[in-house]
């Protein structure tokens, strides 16, 4: 079993930048591949980025790429998403979320966390 907590959503400004945090319990993070998804009020939950479980390889939306970075700290079992030039339409309540296999789609990632707000004014 794995918990995930996020933090550090909050409101910003247009072109500016914030930092989730996803703090997973046990000792077996590392293990699990780990990603971060969002939804829009009135919108499906979509795919944001996802990270190996060493760290070796990432992916991103087409929506994103370029701004966001996926990081995470087996060490810490932390991942983070750090988010610049924020737009507004990045306004959502983000979620990270771990499985054995990583992806996309919602389908192979087994535990979430409860999701943080992000707001971006314009």
């Amino acid at each position: 079993q794995v918990q995930l907590v996020e933090s550090g959503g909050g409101l910003v400004q247009a072109g500016g930048s914030l930092r989730l945090s996803c703090s997973a319990s046990g000792r077996t993070f590392s293990t699990y591949a780990m990603g971060w998804f969002r939804q829009a009020p009135g919108k499906e939950r979509e795919f944001v980025a996802t990270i190996s479980r060493s760290a070796g390889s990432t992916y991103y939306a087409d929506s994103v790429k370029g701004r966001f970075t996926i990081t995470r700290d087996n060490a810490k079992n932390t991942g983070y998403l750090q988010m610049n030039s924020l737009k507004p339409e990045d306004t959502a309540v983000y979620y990270c979320a771990a499985g054995r296999n990583g992806g996309t789609t919602a389908l192979p990632y087994d535990y979430w966390g409860q999701g943080t707000q992000v707001t971006v004014s314009s």
